[in-house]
């Protein structure tokens, strides 16, 4: 009988990655960032989205291998379900990963029904009471997300106790993979600050303030433009660069411009060079209501930026002294004065970066030899 491990060096193993709704955001860039970094003769990744999904980057997965597959929005559930089973059964997947934190319990339901015999849930983020209805639903759900699972996954400790509870996660039952990046790509450059401050109209001198998220409550954009208008009073030569797509775009748009802020707020979308527009920013602000992670805050500390952040985010992104954690409760004058600063030192963070496991050739090891264990049947 051929055993597993020669399996994966004859022929890859494919994957069924869960992701949901591709909207552009920080899970579908996280998968991908491991997608592009795992060894591809051993393993395939194929990408089961929502067909209400948007910004799928077709040509990007299937040029190294990949596949999407489309499926019912999990909204419809039942059809959800019964398409969802139909595409794992005929794949013959061995693994299901799913990224859709409590909602995994729908796809994994669907995965144990079609026979696949390893279902990871894997948590990316954790809540907040702000967000009343959407907490209620998750907090329905959280129950249950380990109904169907066989093993756990989290992107810090603190996202992993949320969903799978602390004794679980005290039993050593949830891996936690970080969400890694490639350093030297996020590292500052002096050439790409020239050349993307001539291209944005930004002179030398101005201080730029820089965020990085979808336009979703969970972000508290409109907290951020209050603290950049207070900013912008005491310092007149700024600029907010706003990186990402999302619902509440228009309406963010909309107070930029009631606060007199438009020529000083660029709304640059989503951006597929986010890594060389850090070398752009002074301060890096990220005030969200909760995170599973702050990934962008690890990608901004890289570039050498001085970041502010929310307390809610996990204490873990910080690699040493060059980053603030406030209360989005607190005044918008201490957000203010700890975010007037022109850093013209800029430290390669790099060596932080990695010994704190962020380093993607580190953490992708980590996944590959995760996903053979199971394979070879050794429980993690």
């Amino acid at each position: 009988m051929t055993s597993v491990k020669n399996e994966i060096e004859e022929k890859p193993i494919r994957i069924a990655q869960i992701i949901g709704k591709w909207v552009g955001g920080g899970v579908e860039a996280v998968v991908m960032n491991y997608y592009k970094h795992i060894n591809h003769d051993k393993i395939q990744f194929d990408f089961i989205c929502d067909e209400d999904s948007t910004d799928i980057p077709y040509e990007e997965i299937e040029k190294m291998g990949g596949r999407v597959i489309i499926v019912p929005p999990y909204q419809r559930f039942i059809r959800y379900h019964k398409a969802l089973k139909k595409v794992l059964k005929e794949g013959n997947y061995k693994i299901v990963h799913s990224h859709i934190n409590t909602l995994s319990v729908f796809s994994l339901f669907a995965a144990k029904r079609a026979g696949v015999p390893i279902r990871i849930a894997h948590s990316h983020s954790t809540t907040n009471p702000i967000e009343k209805k959407k907490n209620i639903i998750k907090q329905i759900l959280k129950p249950y997300s380990k109904l169907y699972a066989t093993n756990y996954m989290s992107c810090s400790e603190l996202a992993g106790r949320w969903l799978f509870g602390n004794n679980t996660f005290n039993k050593g039952k949830v891996l936690v993979l970080n969400n890694a990046i490639e350093l030297e790509k996020f590292m500052y450059s002096e050439k790409y600050r020239r050349e993307y401050r001539k291209e944005l109209n930004i002179n030398n001198n101005m201080l730029v303030i820089g965020h990085v998220g979808r336009f979703v409550k969970q972000k508290n954009h409109s907290f951020l433009i209050d603290i950049f208008n207070e900013i912008h009073k005491k310092e007149n030569n700024s600029v907010l660069l706003l990186i990402g797509q999302g619902p509440l775009k228009k309406k963010i748009q909309e107070k930029v411009n009631e606060l007199g802020l438009t020529d000083s707020v660029l709304f640059l979308g989503q951006r597929s060079d986010v890594a060389k527009l850090y070398s752009v920013m002074d301060v890096f602000i990220l005030p969200s209501i909760y995170e599973g992670l702050g990934m962008v805050l690890v990608e901004a500390q890289v570039a050498g930026c001085h970041c502010v952040a929310s307390d809610c985010i996990p204490k873990v992104v910080s690699l040493d002294n060059n980053i603030c954690f406030l209360s989005v409760n607190k005044d918008l004058d201490r957000w203010t004065k700890n975010s007037l600063i022109k850093n013209s030192n800029r430290k390669d963070m790099s060596y932080e970066a990695k010994c704190k496991g962020f380093d993607i050739e580190i953490e992708v090891k980590k996944l590959s030899d995760f996903y053979e264990k199971l394979l070879n049947g050794r429980k993690y």
